[in-house]
């Protein structure tokens, strides 16, 4: 396992975070494919022993129950200074603003929750799941960095924004004298790049880490045509971000299958292969130990220039998708 530095931060991650949306109680929450606490122990407990050491969770995953199981897991199977936790937390809702909860304490009032769920006294990254059109970015900016001279966060990121808002976002909060944003956790791999427009340029320039989430499409960067699993009869969310794509998304996956028979190795060892040569540590999603061998294994692969030209080729420009497609889904109606 490699371990890269969080971007300016002085947190060190393994360059494979284990995305912890599997684990949670599948009759809570928004997805019937999780895992319940026994099963999520076993695999953030291999995990472990494999080398990763960062784990990336959110207070939303199956109503906390996701925070709860990982939480657990790691107070029981490691240090805490020898594990690197994310968690992250949603924008204000409409029913907080009408009773006047500023941004700040909204980010106080999330935090102190999932620390609870978690059983931890700090999370070495806190990310903000979405823009919160609804809140000044200024609010938000304050109550984070005021976590942080609490002692309560080390890191700082921000998840499903565009490069515009980000760069904005660390403008003000040096303006001001606050942290900035460490990292971006946005969606990035190999069948959906649109991050390369603008946001990976950004975070090069400025040191900023990325995390990507659904390093594998759902799924769908690691099997053959035929191939199925219950997250991919199951996972609506992830259906609506890549049918209407899949054709020519088809034409990429085959040469993800052409390189790994070429070299011997998984279609995940090489989809992940391809993005570990760009980003800080991307979040890969496990329910299954084969899951986790897949992603240590693409750490010792070394694509060559030109099987990174094969694989890039056949990109064509994609619809946003996502919370990225919704993003008026908190702006109140005017």
């Amino acid at each position: 396992m490699q371990y890269r530095k969080l971007g300016k931060s002085d947190v060190t991650v393994s360059s494979i975070c284990l995305g912890c949306m599997g684990f949670g109680d599948p009759e809570k929450g928004q997805h019937t494919w999780t895992l319940r606490e026994p099963e999520s122990r076993e695999i953030i407990k291999y995990a472990l022993d494999k080398g990763i050491t960062f784990f990336d969770t959110a207070m939303g995953y199956q109503m906390g129950t996701g925070e709860m199981y990982l939480g657990k897991a790691l107070n029981d199977f490691a240090r805490r200074d020898e594990i690197q936790l994310a968690t992250k937390f949603i924008p204000r809702t409409p029913e907080e603003i009408e009773k006047g909860i500023s941004g700040q304490q909204h980010v106080s009032n999330m935090l102190d929750a999932s620390l609870k769920r978690l059983g931890m006294d700090y999370v070495d990254l806190y990310i903000l799941h979405m823009w919160d059109y609804n809140t000044p970015i200024e609010e938000t900016l304050e109550g984070l960095n005021n976590a942080v001279k609490a002692g309560k966060v080390r890191a700082l990121g921000i998840s499903n924004c565009y490069a515009y808002q980000l760069a904005k976002a660390n403008a003000i909060a040096e303006k001001n004298g606050w942290r900035k944003f460490d990292s971006v956790q946005n969606h990035y791999n190999l069948i959906f790049r649109e991050e390369e427009r603008e946001m990976v340029s950004l975070c090069h320039e400025d040191n900023i880490a990325m995390t990507p989430y659904s390093a594998l499409a759902g799924g769908r960067l690691s099997k053959h045509p035929g191939e199925t699993s219950k997250r991919l009869v199951e996972d609506t969310y992830a259906m609506g971000k890549y049918d209407a794509s899949k054709d020519a998304d088809s034409l990429i996956i085959e040469r993800v299958a052409e390189l790994a028979e070429k070299y011997g190795r998984t279609m995940t060892e090489i989809s992940l292969a391809w993005l570990l040569t760009k980003v800080t540590s991307p979040v890969v999603g496990a329910t299954k130990i084969h899951h986790i061998d897949g992603a240590v294994n693409a750490t010792e692969i070394e694509l060559s220039c030109e099987d990174i030209a094969y694989l890039e080729e056949l990109y064509v420009p994609h619809k946003l998708v996502g919370v990225m497609a919704q993003k008026s889904l908190w702006v109140p109606n005017k």
